[in-house]
């Protein structure tokens, strides 16, 4: 597979080469904002509120719907009066009881790990909350126990529906009085969401497209992805991940201060080396950066020194900084700069990025 840069401008080898759809999915992420909040309020969701606060918030789920837990733990921020855990397996915590809420969210309402949690919950009596696909096992799981359900319309690859699978989390929060999260700010986020699809658009060329130009940088190299604040390290984590799956690509990612106490040092390997004699390119270590504007002073003095030590040692750098003024847009803007890119990435390549042809060959391998 060979890196062309020039198939990002050609809008037929864009349409040909995405039959699945993938960029129009990512440029439906505002409607799923909007579509999400209004299931979640039909759905009764302000029937949290009676419930009385939680001990602790367990969100069970795995791939983008466990990123829907992170999700929620960073717009609740470290004054969140309770702890919020991302379960991404098949085993409920052994403290989590009677007085704690479990919210197991699957896009397809039938992913194993997450049914298992589901009924692990149901059957220690704690609260639940259901997020998935109607008439899914796992609104199944949520009828029974009597608990909370609230359905997701949105279609295709769960990895393309974020914020269909996130924004009930968040509703959640709001009416147990964790986080502030009223209509105006779904519509704020939405609006962004839109600007920043706009920006990205197939049509918008790649010297002024985001997206693509985030692509063209990733291209060719190893990508090292820090995110400078919670926050922002759960949109580096996911950019992984979407680099993962839509490009078919290896990333690693991290969170400052932690990881200039260990990634760091890869910028003195192997993959840190440029060979300028070299006959052909090779796939060399390259700095992401992803800066949120609420950072600790000593985080934004790491940031700045790595980001020096890399360019002293000629590993380039990019640095992407979070739009807007509350935790959710801010994450939202990272997050979908990073979705656009990753498809965008895979076209370059040549590579369809809807399927996942290793995931279906592992899950049948392990099938009974």
């Amino acid at each position: 597979m060979t890196w062309e840069p020039e198939r990002l401008d050609d809008q037929a080898l864009l349409r040909e080469g995405d039959p699945g759809g993938m960029l129009p999915a990512v440029a439906s992420s505002a409607a799923q904002v909007r579509t999400a909040h209004r299931s979640a309020v039909e759905a009764g969701i302000s029937r949290l509120a009676g419930f009385g606060r939680p001990r602790a918030i367990v969100v069970a789920g795995m791939g983008a719907s466990s990123v829907a837990g992170d999700i929620l733990n960073v717009v609740c921020g470290p004054g969140s009066p309770l702890p919020i855990v991302t379960v991404r397996g098949y085993r409920l915590p052994g403290w989590v009881g009677a007085a704690d809420l479990v919210i197991a969210v699957s896009h397809s309402g039938e992913t194993e790990e997450t049914l298992e949690v589901a009924a692990q919950a149901v059957r220690r009596g704690s609260s639940l909350l259901a997020v998935g696909t109607a008439g899914s096992p796992l609104e199944a799981i949520a009828r029974q126990a009597s608990a909370l359900f609230v359905p997701v319309t949105s279609g295709g690859q769960p990895r393309a529906n974020l914020w269909a699978l996130a924004i009930p989390l968040v509703a959640a929060a709001a009416e147990l009085g964790l986080t502030q999260a009223g209509p105006d700010l779904y519509e704020n986020v939405a609006k962004s969401l839109e600007d920043i699809a706009h920006r990205c658009r197939p049509s918008s060329e790649s010297f002024i497209n985001p997206g693509k130009t985030l692509a063209m940088e990733l291209a060719e190299s190893v990508p090292m992805i820090w995110g400078s604040s919670p926050l922002a390290a759960v949109a580096a984590h996911r950019l992984a991940d979407q680099l993962h799956e839509n490009a078919k690509y290896p990333a690693i990612w991290g969170e400052l201060p932690e990881a200039a106490h260990n990634q760091v040092v890869a910028l003195d390997g192997p993959l840190a080396e440029r060979d300028i004699f070299a006959d052909t390119a090779s796939r060399t270590l390259r700095l992401v950066m992803m800066r949120d504007t609420e950072e600790h002073p000593q985080v934004a003095r790491r940031r700045e020194v790595s980001a020096r030590m890399a360019a002293d040692r000629g590993v380039p750098v990019t640095e992407l900084v979070a739009e807007g003024a509350q935790p959710l847009e801010r994450l939202a803007s990272l997050i979908v700069l990073g979705d656009y890119a990753s498809v965008y990435l895979a076209l370059g390549y040549g590579i369809d990025p809807t399927p996942v042809s290793a995931i279906t060959e592992l899950k049948a391998r392990i099938s009974p």
